[in-house]
This record gives C-alpha cells, structure tokens and sequence, in this order.
C-alpha cells in the first residue's frame, strides 16, 4: 500500500493516443503528476496504475477492468480524485470510488483544476459552495466521503507535494474522517 490512485473522469471509449490524450482534460492532469515525478524523483508520487500491466478499453468489464481498477486500489495508500465541471459519473469513476472508501477506507486528496490557490477554493476560510456542489457530480463519493478523511486542494504543485507527503491522508495513519482544506 504504497501507491497514489489516481481517479479522473476520461469519456469511453478512451484512448491514450496523442488525440485522445489531449482532448481529455483530466487525462492531461494526472500526466501532470507523472511529468513531476519524471523530472524531480524527490516528488512524492507513486504511481498505483503503474503496479499492473495496462488494459485495453475494449477489455471486459467484469473479467479485466474491475478487477485490475480493484487491484490498483488494494496496493494504494490514498485516491487522488481530480473534480471539475467536466467529471462526468462514469461506471469505471464510480467503482475507484466506491471501492476505495466503502471497502478500503482510503483517504481522499481531491483536487480541483480550475483553481490554482488554496484561497480560490475558499470563502472566509471555508470551501466555497461552488466546490462543494462538485461534489454531486459523484454522488457516491458526495455520499462516502463521511467515512474518510478527503483533503481539498487546487492544481498547485506546492500544495500537492504538500498533501502527498501528509501522513493524515495515508490509510495506515490517516486522520479522523473529516473535510480537510488548507486556510489562506
């Protein structure tokens, strides 16, 4: 359990091509972290979806997809969710979330793209409600996310090298279940 599992929405069927890639947003923030960790092996990402071999979109969902989404949560130690406007609440978003905390009880550092401050989330020191109406684009993790502790974070290295090296968001030490923001 030493990984970070990375969950974003990407429209099916999706391929990793450069076309596919590009057009998919979220797609493009997770190589983010991988283009981080390239560049400076000090960055404290682990890749969960690097600990099994990759699968094709065509595969079967029952047979291969779940059980390979399943098998990259067990080796993590948190979720990484990037939420935006354009998450959609895909089957395979649906299954990394309800699996990760309904079953594992994996922390969750969510991270919003379309903000890059830790005060561009906040209203007085609180999550504006525009984030927290994020929340219903996965009712799942909306619903789930009581029963484990989720940091709340923008796209700013800074911060994620921050939150991927707190302890509070990790399953073996993790904190009291709670909302968790940085304050400005």
């Amino acid at each position: 359990m030493s990984g970070n599992y990375c969950a974003f929405y990407v429209a099916e069927p999706f391929h990793e091509g450069a076309l596919g890639a590009h057009a998919t947003k979220d797609f493009v923030y997770y190589n983010t972290l991988r283009m981080w960790k390239g560049a400076d092996s000090g960055f404290p990402f682990t890749n969960s979806h690097d600990t099994t071999y990759n699968v094709r979109d065509g595969s079967n969902w029952e047979q291969t997809l779940m059980p390979r989404l399943r098998q990259r949560l067990r080796n993590s130690k948190n979720i990484i969710l990037f939420l935006s406007d354009r998450t959609v609440n895909s089957r395979a978003l649906r299954e990394e979330i309800d699996y990760g905390i309904n079953s594992l009880g994996l922390p969750v550092i969510v991270i919003y793209p379309g903000y890059d401050t830790k005060e561009s989330l906040l209203v007085n020191n609180i999550l504006k409600q525009k984030i927290k109406n994020l929340w219903s684009k996965i009712p799942v993790f909306r619903d789930s996310m009581h029963l484990v502790p989720s940091l709340h974070i923008p796209m700013n290295k800074a911060l994620i090298r921050q939150s991927l090296a707190d302890s509070k968001f990790m399953v073996k030490t993790k904190t009291v279940p709670e909302v968790y923001r940085y304050t400005a």
